[in-house]
């Protein structure tokens, strides 16, 4: 396994810097990366960045000659054998923009550039059928998250494409748009995880054909409704994208099925490049950036292929990967596709082990870099954008606006236009739960308690004992009271009580609704009684004993 790390050069501090102001040109950044592998000598590449939020690169740029990009869809033959990486071998901080090792060369020196691949997908963009079946989705301005941050933050919202309420359909049915009579009338089928899976469906609904998807068996149930509902046949296969993928393969081969990939094609990619197209469009002032998700790079492809390619090289074409789902940082760092043996599946619609080959190739060319945010930073935007817009986006549909929050706190960026793609909005209502605990992790609002303990025989144990016997402390009455739920109630209670009993046990838990239920377990001896319920009434706030409550042994652990 090959171990990545960032360490900073000699006399150079690897520490962030504080924001630039300076009219002066902006700090340099130096790093040295160091690469370790069984396979070969270590090797170690010094290069120098420029503050990325600080500086827009003007430069006039070399294009290569036009190649042709309308070969057939690679991921159809057999892949190479790739190398296994851990998502845990390349981790920076939340917000630095990491970037591929190219860039990082060229930035040293060597002038290079790719933008030739990228030109031929210019007429396929422009001439893109999605709109025959997609809508131009807004271009909505972020007041709240602006403030916040200072800085305008834009939201492309291909959350309300309406049907799939994903971005997905624009390049599903840009390509079976282009399929002959013949080749719809055999059917079509894919693999997905869900949002590509409704793209199909929906598209194939609207050209009159068949379609098959295939999907993980852990795939949620709104997702796959949504499909079955569209009248494709949906068929459950395996506990990953890639079993699902070689299953629909397999069955393509047998079937005379044509493959619809969900990332890895031109026309694919062409579809997507149109969110790109309507970005230019929409935004008449100067743009910094444009945060987008990355699973297996369909619609950052397309969208860096577009905006590179129009006189906007300038404009920063960031991704944005869960750390424990970032197989596109680690393809661009480590220079070719990579493939996770781990991969976090929080994030469903962008747990992708391996980015697609040709996307991989516009990425390499195009993208500014990666930037790598946590659970607990996707759950607080998707509670942002419930507060900004009243919408409830999933994981994926949401990981660019956490992205783009810590890449601006990260390099001090204010005043500026960015762009955060929201992408999806099929979330499963039972995952709300989840989302509102991490939510107020990620902002700071909820504290994780965490101890040290020992290693030791039994210490572990000895640490569990105090928890595990309250079933045998003395005097302890059980009460239970209704608080509002609001800023300081809590403390409220505690105060009151604290200070004249020992508090042997609480249990709470914000419920969201005006009152939340507190069990509290205090020592009070019998001829304190009265004291206690004279306190408890004062304090104007329903109580009742749990004395009897028949849910208490299983509390208790009796």
């Amino acid at each position: 396994m090959e171990v990545l790390c960032f360490t900073s050069s000699p006399g150079v501090p690897l520490s962030r810097s504080k924001p630039h102001h300076s009219p002066f040109p902006p700090m340099i950044r130096t790093l040295t990366l160091n690469k370790y592998h069984k396979t070969r000598p270590s090797s170690v590449v010094t290069t120098t960045l420029t503050n990325p939020a600080l500086q827009n690169s003007h430069k006039s740029l070399r294009l290569a000659p036009l190649i042709d990009t309308t070969r057939p869809e690679t991921s159809d033959h057999m892949p190479p054998q790739l190398m296994k990486v851990s998502a845990e071998s390349l981790v920076y901080e939340s917000g630095f923009l990491g970037v591929a090792l190219e860039k990082l060369t060229a930035a040293a020196g060597d002038g290079g550039d790719g933008f030739q691949h990228a030109i031929g997908y210019l007429p396929r963009i422009l001439s893109s059928k999605v709109y025959d079946i997609a809508i131009e989705t807004p271009m909505e301005y972020a007041s709240k998250l602006s403030e916040r941050l200072g800085v305008h933050i834009w939201l492309k919202r291909e959350d309300l494409q309406p049907g799939v309420f994903s971005f997905k359909l624009r390049g599903a049915y840009n390509m079976m748009a282009k399929l002959s009579r013949e080749q719809l009338d055999r059917g079509v089928i894919c693999s997905s995880a869900g949002n590509h899976a409704q793209g199909v469906a929906l598209s194939a609904q609207k050209l009159g054909c068949d379609a098959v998807v295939a999907m993980p068996v852990t795939t949620y149930e709104i997702k796959l409704k949504t499909v079955e509902r569209l009248g494709a046949k949906a068929v459950l296969v395996g506990d990953c994208y890639a079993d699902a993928q070689q299953y629909a393969k397999q069955r393509a081969k047998e079937e005379g099925r044509t493959f619809v990939p969900g990332f890895d094609h031109p026309d694919v990619i062409a579809g997507q490049g149109t969110v790109g197209m309507e970005i230019v469009r929409q935004m008449p002032t100067p743009l910094h950036a444009i945060f987008v998700p990355v699973g297996g790079g369909g619609l950052i492809a397309g969208i860096a292929a577009y905006v590179k390619t129009v006189a906007l090289r300038y404009v920063k074409i960031i991704g944005v990967e869960p750390y424990d789902a970032n197989s596109m940082a680690l393809s661009l760092f480590h220079g070719q596709r990579i493939m996770l043996d781990n991969i976090g599946r929080f994030a469903d619609g962008v747990a992708m082990e391996v980015v697609g080959e040709e996307t991989f190739k516009l990425c390499r060319e195009l993208m500014d870099g990666v930037v790598l945010v946590n659970q607990d930073a996707i759950c607080a935007s998707i509670k942002d954008m419930f507060e900004e817009k009243r919408s409830i986006l999933e994981p994926a549909g949401a990981l660019a606006l956490p992205g783009a929050e810590a890449y601006c706190n990260y390099y001090g960026l204010k005043g500026e236009n960015v762009v955060a793609i929201t992408s999806g909005a099929n979330m499963t209502f039972d995952r709300l739960s989840l989302v509102s605990q991490h939510a107020d992790v990620g902002r700071r609002q909820v504290s994780v308690p965490a101890s040290y303990v020992p290693e030791k025989w039994g210490k572990f144990k000895q640490f569990c004992e105090p928890a595990s016997d309250g079933s045998s402390i003395e005097n302890e009455i059980l009460c239970r009271f209704v608080i509002p739920e609001r800023p300081g109630a809590l403390m409220k209670l505690l105060d009151a009580f604290g200070g004249r009993w020992n508090i042997s046990m609480l249990n709470y838990q914000r419920q969201g609704q005006n009152g939340g239920d507190v069990l509290v377990g205090l020592k009070v001896l019998s001829s304190e009684m009265d004291e206690f319920k004279a306190l408890a009434n004062s304090l104007g706030s329903d109580y009742a004993f749990e004395i009897s409550n028949e849910t208490l042994p299983l509390l208790l652990h009796q």
